[in-house]
């Protein structure tokens, strides 16, 4: 086994192209930068429009490459989830979307996997505290209301 070369970069989700970053620091590895960029589209394609990291990891013998995908953060997942670009400017004052709590969970399932949390409710949790810092509100109630409800367990049924 020869020496690996990893190269890390954040890229958007099914946008990565033979420029910069990826581009230069792949040319010098003596692989075929468009089989990389290809498989690193396929495996982000489903986080379209959002920043995703990527690692790369090349064997300078025999050139076989793999890639590794990281998971977007969370408030890029809430945002995509909300249709927004960006959340407010004025956190607790100004809300800038509403959304489902099954987008909670769907994104809470998500982090799931790489978060340390080994309940998806605590996970939600979290989500939600990101939801507060965006100004967006979850079914119409502010995230401290909804995060009251979850511990009533008024929405175990969709967070056990």
């Amino acid at each position: 086994m020869g020496d690996k070369q990893t190269i890390s970069s954040l890229v958007t989700g099914g946008e990565a192209s033979a420029g910069p970053p990826l581009g230069p620091a792949l040319g010098p590895m003596g692989v075929n930068i468009m089989e990389v960029i290809n498989a690193i589209n396929e495996k982000t394609g489903d986080f379209k429009g959002m920043k995703v990291p990527v690692t790369v990891s090349i064997d300078t013998d025999t050139k076989k490459w793999e890639i590794e995908i990281g998971i977007p953060s969370a408030s890029a997942l809430i945002l995509k989830e909300a249709n927004i670009q960006k959340g407010s400017g004025t956190a607790g004052t100004e809300w800038v979307a509403d959304i489902g709590i099954d987008a909670i969970v769907k994104v809470a399932n998500v982090k799931l996997e790489s978060s340390y949390a080994s309940k998806l409710k605590s996970v939600a949790k979290q989500i939600i505290g990101t939801c507060n810092c965006l100004g967006i509100k979850i079914e119409g109630k502010t995230p401290k209301e909804i995060t009251l409800e979850i511990n009533e367990g008024k929405w175990d049924s969709k967070l056990e």
